[in-house]
């Protein structure tokens, strides 16, 4: 997704941009995040944190990598030789510059002085390069003029490459950059991105003249719920950034042939009355997150699970509308018969949500990630040196006067997302992957052809429903044991439409480019090694796959 993104980021060349990934890296919590060390095995740091950056690096249009603020095995990420010289710069072979973020710690004084570990710009305003700095480091021999070059010639090719200097750089920005295309595009991706968690009974589409009971603050534009309303979940939280939301409350009313009531949830027996005096109760739920700040749990905020409970307890047909940045518990499920996660869908959240609701569009999208039922299921459960992290004296609470970095241990080492569920054999609410549709579909006779122009996975793909769908068949690939993987891991997918009754062959195909360049078939060992023996490929629609197949390699 990164490499995609990036591209388009440059796809212009009238209006150059210039991408840069952020933040290299295992820079993965808030909770300080300016003086923390993130400590991970070898192995795991290249299989888990270091192989996305080079997977967007290798496919991408990528000018840049800026360094995190946190420490790596107890050495500043902008000032590590390991992270950005040897990882980044050797192995993954980045011709681009690496900068800091604003204010991460790097010195000239350090050994090595940042600027000889790998670290080509500081970002914004001085704080450790000023120009005497380094001149006096280059007068005491611990720099040379060649790497003050390096560097600069680092910055300025890339800036070159991506044609920052072949137009003129604008007088202001544009005041209102929305167009019909791009309000078209929003509620386009807001509609694919959509998740059908659950849909028992047919429940959703909405169909027939029946009357509709709109619950909770974020379906309308009226803050009259804790300030809280359609735009305070609009975008991942971003200072000076509005989103101001097409509301789901309006959208619906203008869809639904029936009336349409609302009740903002803020009075749990007015929700419940408003839901029980309605055919369908449609409740949304969500929870807030950004920069700057850890969630303290994965549960609704809002008292979304109480104002969930009480409208299903009034309403049998009752479907959740979910908006939030990732997984999130339900302790109400089996009280719903549908859940349909919109994330944060942006500006165009209304109109899709109704679409989706009604059936003028059908969701398609897929889980991202896992969904626990509990948060005890969570890796870092039960690991408080796993997550916030702990100090010297083993608390995880900062010592007064302390400035010692707190320590976080990647004990879960290559068990992450899916793969610690699969290793822990722990059954998640919804597994990686997930995502229904309104209709269904059937797989069936896969064949894996292996060899040296790659991995070619063919299976016939049925729409066993009654309207069009769209399906992402996905492909795993679960290493010879010699590997010593904890899980299959995904390889490849397609995305599919397929009219009802209708069946095709798909055909997910991993090149040899793709297998050597993106390592989907390795796993480090000191460098990156294939090893011999048998490959289980297993194709479905989720993580929990229906096919399987073998190939060796030798």
């Amino acid at each position: 997704m990164a490499a995609a993104y990036s591209r388009g980021v440059g796809a212009n060349p009238a209006e150059p941009v210039e991408s840069v990934l952020k933040h290299f890296v295992a820079n993965e919590q808030e909770v300080d995040r300016n003086n923390s060390s993130s400590n991970v095995d070898d192995r795991t740091l290249r299989e888990i944190y270091t192989l996305p950056y080079e997977i967007a690096i290798d496919r991408g249009d990528v000018g840049g990598v800026m360094c995190a603020y946190n420490q790596v095995n107890h050495a500043w990420s902008c000032g590590s030789r390991q992270l950005l010289d040897q990882i980044l710069k050797r192995e993954i072979g980045f011709d681009g510059w690496a900068v800091s973020d604003f204010g991460a710690r790097h010195g000239l004084t350090d050994d090595p002085p940042s600027l000889r570990a790998g670290l080509d710009q500081e970002l914004n305003a001085w704080r450790y390069w000023t120009p005497m700095a380094i001149k006096d480091q280059i007068a005491a021999g611990r720099l040379r003029v060649a790497d003050v070059d390096e560097a600069a010639y680092r910055i300025v090719r890339a800036h070159i490459a991506a044609g920052l200097f072949d137009v003129p750089r604008i007088a202001a920005p544009d005041a209102d950059v929305s167009t019909p295309a791009s309000v078209a595009l929003a509620r386009t991706l807001a509609e694919r991105g959509a998740v059908l968690l659950k849909n028992a009974g047919g429940v959703l589409p909405l169909s027939g003249a029946g009357s509709v009971a709109v619950i909770g603050p974020t379906a309308a534009n009226t803050a009259t719920s804790g300030d809280v309303d359609a735009s305070s979940v609009c975008l991942h939280t971003a200072p000076n950034i509005p989103c101001a939301a097409a509301a789901p409350l309006e959208a619906i009313t203008a869809r639904s042939p029936g009336p349409v009531s609302y009740a903002d949830g803020s009075d749990l027996a007015a929700a419940a009355a408003t839901a029980a005096a309605a055919d369908v109760a449609v409740v949304f739920g969500y929870y807030q997150e950004g920069e700057f700040a850890d969630r303290p749990n994965i549960s609704l905020d809002g008292n979304g699970d109480a104002l969930i409970s009480a409208v299903a307890a009034a309403n049998p047909n009752t479907v959740v509308v979910l908006q939030t940045g990732g997984p999130v518990v339900m302790p109400w499920l089996d009280d719903v018969k549908g859940v349909l996660e919109v994330w944060y869908a942006g500006e165009q959240v209304g109109p899709a949500t109704a679409a989706l609701l009604f059936g003028d569009a059908a969701p398609s999208g897929k889980l991202t990630h896992s969904f626990p039922a509990s948060e005890a299921d969570l890796p870092t459960a039960g690991h408080p040196d796993r997550y916030p992290g702990v100090f010297a004296d083993g608390s995880v609470v900062r010592p007064p006067g302390s400035t010692e970095p707190r320590q976080v241990t990647y004990g879960e080492g290559l068990q992450v997302g899916y793969r610690w569920y699969a290793a822990q054999d722990v059954e998640p609410l919804f597994p990686f992957g997930h995502g229904l549709t309104y209709t269904s579909f059937r797989y069936s006779d896969l064949r894996v052809d292996a060899g040296k122009g790659g991995v070619t996975m063919r299976f016939r793909l049925t729409n066993t429903g009654h309207r069009a769908g769209t399906e992402t068949a996905q492909a795993y690939v679960e290493l010879p044991a010699a590997a010593r993987e904890p899980a299959k891991r995904l390889l490849g997918w397609q995305r599919v439409t397929l009219a009802p009754g209708r069946s095709t062959t798909v055909e997910i195909r991993v090149s040899a480019a793709d297998v050597a360049d993106l390592h989907l078939l390795q796993h480090w060992d000191q460098r990156w090694r294939t090893a011999p023996g048998a490959y289980t490929v297993t194709v479905g629609g989720s993580f929990d796959t229906a096919l399987t197949d073998r190939f060796t390699l030798r």
